[in-house]
């Protein structure tokens, strides 16, 4: 007969692992995986005369959104070599709103961490991953776990402001036991 702490101990452990399941954010693959795409992310730009917040950036979107170049994934970070928010070609009070792909190659667990300066709303496979609404640096929002049913296409959708000083956008991934690094170009598309 095992000792009762042994049994109670295995059943805590088998427990926590449900726990951490559950926690997981289930994403949910494109309806429809698309077969040929292009690299990276498809981005609509506005600029307003002011933007704190993503009500107004949602606002400033739909009165004069325009197509943007490309965004080469979610590695954006403004310096000296690099001026403007994104791939927008100015600094200070822009409103982005990006759509696409994310491929994941294996289902599993999966760790996500956003930085972000100013806002941003971002949803992956249908769920909410990131979200923060205030003028920022360039910080971590806060990790999330995510659970990935299947190796495919998972859309993307987010809402970005920018207000003045520096600006950034970055995704890193860890697959479930790895070290987190940034989300590589190659796999978004749109």
């Amino acid at each position: 007969m095992k000792p009762i702490w042994i049994v109670a101990l295995a059943g805590a452990v088998s427990m926590a692992a449900v726990t951490a399941e559950a926690r997981a954010l289930k994403l949910k693959p494109a309806k429809t995986q698309p077969e040929a795409v292009t690299e990276g992310l498809s981005v609509e730009y506005a600029f307003p005369d002011d933007v704190k917040s993503l009500r107004d950036a949602y606002v400033a979107l739909g009165v004069g959104a325009e197509q943007g170049t490309p965004l080469a994934g979610m590695d954006y970070l403004s310096s000296e070599a690099a001026p403007g928010a994104l791939t927008s070609g100015q600094e200070t009070k822009v409103a982005a709103r990006i759509t696409g792909y994310l491929r994941f190659d294996a289902p599993g667990t999966y760790r996500m961490e956003t930085y972000s300066n100013d806002g941003l709303e971002l949803t992956i496979g249908g769920r909410e991953i990131a979200k923060v609404d205030e003028k920022r640096g360039c910080d971590p929002i806060g990790e999330v776990e995510l659970r990935v049913p299947e190796a495919g296409w998972y859309e993307v959708e987010a809402l970005y402001w920018q207000r003045k000083g520096g600006s950034c956008l970055i995704l890193e991934w860890a697959a479930e036991g790895g070290e987190l690094e940034v989300v590589p170009a190659s796999a978004f598309g749109h």
